[in-house]
């Protein structure tokens, strides 16, 4: 039971998708307490381009003195089982080249450093597996975070010149962890948003101050943002009955009902052969890239409309680029999608 709640960490903190970047260990923890790659107020909007931008001094941020650190992180190998313990430094630069193309910007790659730096603390602070472990990787298939051995791989001739540059960004924000309330934050991240992130309650059913729905409108703008996968009817009723529901063959176009969809637009809640269903349930059940979509029935087949891809929940990665791309640094991107938070370090 411990070792698929750690799979179900994993997948959450890798894809952002699939259910991918750790919400049930992030629900559960604050439920126990109150009863891509290539997830500010809530009413605040991205910069406009070439208008007044905060955070834009790339120098060294003022931080909030903080000695929860760990030199070493305890991770668990799902390939093998066995619980690493992988270096502080080792661990962040595997993580975002698990995570970002390192064609992305500077910042925007500090960014995702501090996040799976402070992510992972956040993990060990409600860790509850028996073997210790944190969370969980599989640096074989490239998810959670990639060993030097694997960026080898990875990266070939480009090895070199790729591990320099991502060190140094690494190195420059190493000891630094976003904390709310003196805590690690759990800062989870995903690739792109709807345009706008979802609500932590949304996804998990637990409410975080600092994982709330804000404005990341240039995910618009992002790779596939938008995506329609093609199903016929027999594929969508092996995947419902697969998940214990009765199609009716004879009525494929009565199987979906219209859903009801939440203030950022994901949806919320849908009839699903006459049960009542989350739009979660539906994404796993028919491998979507997001909770935010549309389907249409027609001569037999299913066509299904996705926007974005992961849960939805916390640091857009996409986001994250175009801020740096608009000039904001790594600090200001943090503090726009984790509101209320402070970097220590």
């Amino acid at each position: 039971m411990k070792k698929a709640f750690l799979l179900l960490c994993t997948l959450l903190l890798v894809l952002g998708s699939l259910l991918p970047l750790a919400g049930y260990r992030l629900a559960k923890a604050v439920l126990g307490e109150a009863a891509a790659s290539s997830e500010v107020p809530a009413s605040s909007a991205l910069p406009a381009p070439g208008g007044s931008l905060p955070g834009t001094d790339t120098g060294s941020p003022e931080t909030a003195a903080f000695t929860g650190d760990a030199e070493v992180f305890l991770i668990e190998d799902q390939s093998t089982g066995e619980v690493q313990q992988v270096p502080r430094r080792d661990y962040l630069i595997g993580a975002v080249a698990a995570e970002m193309p390192l064609s992305w910007p500077d910042e925007a790659l500090k960014a995702q450093a501090v996040a799976a730096h402070s992510y992972v603390l956040y993990c060990r602070d409600h860790a509850t597996a028996a073997n210790g472990a944190w969370l969980s990787a599989d640096p074989a298939r490239r998810q959670g975070y990639l060993t030097d051995a694997v960026l080898h791989s990875y990266w070939g001739t480009r090895y070199d010149a790729n591990h320099v540059r991502l060190s140094a960004l690494v190195d420059s924000v190493l000891t630094q962890v976003l904390c709310y309330e003196g805590a690690p934050a759990g800062t989870s991240y995903f690739a792109i948003s709807n345009g706008r992130t979802e609500a932590s309650e949304n996804v998990w059913g637990a409410s975080l101050p600092y994982l709330v729905a804000v404005d990341s409108s240039t995910d618009l703008q992002a790779d596939h943002y938008e995506v329609t996968l093609t199903l016929s009817s027999a594929q969508v009723q092996a995947a419902l009955a697969a998940q214990g529901l009765t199609p009716d063959a004879a009525a494929p176009e009565q199987w979906f009902s219209s859903p009801t969809r939440t203030a950022s637009g994901y949806v919320a809640r849908l009839s699903v052969c006459g049960v009542e269903r989350s739009g979660a349930f539906l994404r796993k059940a028919l491998g979507l890239r997001s909770t935010d979509f549309t389907i249409r029935y027609e001569s037999g087949q299913f066509y299904i409309t996705t926007h974005g891809y992961g849960h939805g929940v916390g640091l857009s990665q996409w986001g994250a680029k175009a801020f740096a791309e608009q000039g904001l640094s790594y600090d200001a991107i943090l503090a726009h999608y984790f509101p209320g938070t402070t970097l220590c370090g």
